[in-house]
């Protein structure tokens, strides 16, 4: 396994520390590599859902439409 150093604001490596002392990590190292895993995870779905966008074919919604639809989603 590599070794990799990170420089962090004293705040970020308080809260990492603090994740770390909850007991779902060992240590600092397994929470940033959850949070690595994590936005990989994210990354990918994202990539997902865009290849599927564009297969689906053009939309007969306007763009102010889709965009209404999208904020009550995320009310």
């Amino acid at each position: 396994m590599a070794t990799m150093n990170v420089s962090l604001p004293d705040e970020l490596k308080a809260w990492a520390e603090q994740q770390s002392n909850t007991g779902l990590y060992s240590n600092v190292s397994d929470y940033v590599r959850d949070l690595i895993r994590r936005d990989q995870d994210h990354r990918q779905a994202i990539v997902e859902e865009l290849i599927a966008g564009e297969k689906s074919g053009e939309s007969d919604m306007s763009v102010d439409t889709i965009w209404k639809r999208v904020k009550r989603r995320h009310q």
